[in-house]
């Protein structure tokens, strides 16, 4: 975790310096103008707000889906999640997860957590009661892989890059548009004084800038789900996580998770999804997965 958080921290210092650079290209980074401390405040806004959201994860998570940690088995289902996360677990060289369940009739589950060690594994009771013991296995396979790979730490950092370049770069096109207007620089220094195009520009950038932003995260949390897909395969073998998605398919069941965690969940909910919607989707569509996963046993 601490050399990801550090590769992900000298990939966003190195791209500020970048912008730097382009400011200077463009003319912008005049006598008595502050963009550094600018690049250096929307990295720290960019980062605080995923950070947060990470070390917060388990807690939000368990109280948005009301799940229910299994700190002593009381049935013999409750036993079996417990023994095949452990074996699991170990399997992966991680930490034992918490394991929950929550009341859903939909067959779905979600990891979370800030850290490999320090996890969270779910699963609702319709997935318990709708999936067999075999097809369970592979779904708590592709969560724990999602734990391994380290899938929400990766996740937060991305958020975290991506808020900071709508940021500085928005305010990089206000600035721009604010000069062509006759806008100056302010007395304290922070790019080009507020003229009229300034706040409009700001706005629009935001919007359209975070939209692409989104575009670009929902393509790794797609990426992520057909890479634990193959690590729910590795670990209980490919023809139980094919038989696993063709499952949940065959049930077309919306995902019955909050909006803030379906991101999170085996499923996303969304079917036969086209186009646009598609690009801006967290899951890629289950025909697609299991395409990907026949297509790996050739």
């Amino acid at each position: 975790m601490v050399m990801r958080i550090t590769l992900f921290l000298l990939t966003n210092i190195a791209v500020l310096f970048i912008l730097t650079i382009v400011l200077n290209v463009l003319g912008l980074n005049q006598p008595g103008t502050n963009w550094t401390s600018l690049l250096m405040m929307a990295g720290i806004m960019g980062f605080a707000g995923s950070f947060i959201s990470l070390m917060m994860s388990k807690t939000i998570a368990k109280k948005s889906s009301g799940a229910q940690v299994i700190t002593s088995p009381s049935s013999e289902t409750e036993q079996w999640l417990i023994d095949t996360v452990r074996s699991q677990a170990e399997k992966k060289g991680i930490g034992m997860p918490e394991v929950a369940i929550f009341d859903s009739p939909a067959p779905n589950a979600f990891a979370t957590g800030a850290s490999k060690n320090s996890s969270l594994v779910a699963v609702s009771t319709g997935l318990l009661s709708n999936m067999t013991r075999d097809e369970a296995e592979a779904v708590l396979g592709h969560e724990m892989s999602h734990v391994a790979n380290g899938d929400m730490v990766t996740l937060s950092l991305i958020q975290g890059v991506v808020n900071t370049f709508v940021i500085v770069l928005s305010q990089i096109v206000s600035a721009l548009v604010d000069r062509r207007q006759g806008g100056g620089y302010n007395s304290r220094g922070y790019g080009f004084g507020r003229g009229i195009g300034y706040s409009g520009t700001y706005m629009i950038s935001q919007l359209v800038l975070g939209f692409l932003a989104t575009l670009i995260v929902r393509w790794f949390s797609r990426w992520r789900e057909y890479r634990a897909d193959a690590g729910g395969a590795a670990l209980a073998g490919r023809e139980k996580m094919i038989h696993a998605l063709e499952r949940l398919s065959s049930l077309q069941e919306p995902a019955q998770l909050p909006v803030q965690m379906q991101a999170l969940g085996i499923n996303g909910g969304l079917f036969g999804a086209a186009g646009l919607k598609k690009l801006t989707m967290t899951h890629p569509p289950l025909a697609d997965r299991i395409r990907a996963l026949r297509k790996g046993a050739k």
